[in-house]
């Protein structure tokens, strides 16, 4: 299979699941990089512009996946899905805020991580239908550019985020169970727990603040407006 699905930088430092992850990912067509260190890591996607990051958190040396992942949103949108062996809610709110799009605990299955790229990869290149910008209240979210901004302030979104605030600006009115969004933003090919749902929401009622339009239906899901 050609590899034209894109660059995936993998950051992993033990080599047995480095091969593994690269095995999987090169047998649906992506070309991979591989790093043992974050300094590697970060030099590859300096050079190379991949089209994805998969991070270990628990990398050798001064550099964790954390500190990697902060670089790398300083200066790259590129989405990052983080490999963790710690499967505790403080390490993925701490991913999601450094902006990582997605987490995959370990032990994982290769073909579980090859369908959560994919999806992100998809996600990525298709984006939304372009329209024009959709306005509630001081908030604008600009389907056609991925921006949001609140008060005319742009505000910094992951992949993930931006994704679930325009399918909930998308069905605005509307209240969503956490099955419908994961449906709607993640896709029938990713496995996961509903909680995910609610550490995303979280992160855009701390980003875009207290008056975001959004609001907790008790034993449904949410609605925005």
């Amino acid at each position: 299979m050609s590899s034209d699905n894109g660059t995936v930088v993998v950051v992993e430092d033990d080599p047995h699941i480095a091969d593994l992850v690269d095995l999987y990912l090169r047998r649906e067509g992506y070309r991979v990089l591989l790093a043992g260190d974050g300094e590697q890591g970060l030099e590859l996607c300096r050079r190379e512009g991949p089209s994805m990051v998969v991070l270990d958190v628990g990398l050798p040396g001064n550099r964790d996946g954390f500190e990697v992942c902060r670089e790398i949103r300083n200066r790259s949108s590129v989405p990052v899905l983080f490999l963790t062996a710690r499967d505790d809610e403080f390490d993925r709110v701490l991913g999601l805020e450094l902006g990582a799009d997605d987490y995959l605990v370990k032990p994982f299955s290769p073909r579980e991580l090859v369908a959560r790229v994919r999806a992100i990869l998809r996600r990525t290149r298709e984006g939304p239908a372009p329209q024009d910008v959709v306005t509630v209240g001081d908030f604008e979210v600009d389907l056609r550019r991925r921006e949001a901004r609140h008060a005319g302030e742009v505000v910094a979104l992951t992949t993930r985020e931006f994704d679930l605030l325009a399918f909930l600006v998308d069905n605005t009115g509307l209240a969503l169970s956490r099955q419908q969004l994961l449906d709607g933003v993640w896709g029938p090919d990713w496995y996961g727990d509903e909680r995910t749902v609610d550490v995303h929401v979280a992160q855009l009622r701390k980003k875009l603040g207290a008056d975001l339009p959004l609001a907790t239906v008790w034993g449904v899901g949410y609605r925005f407006g």
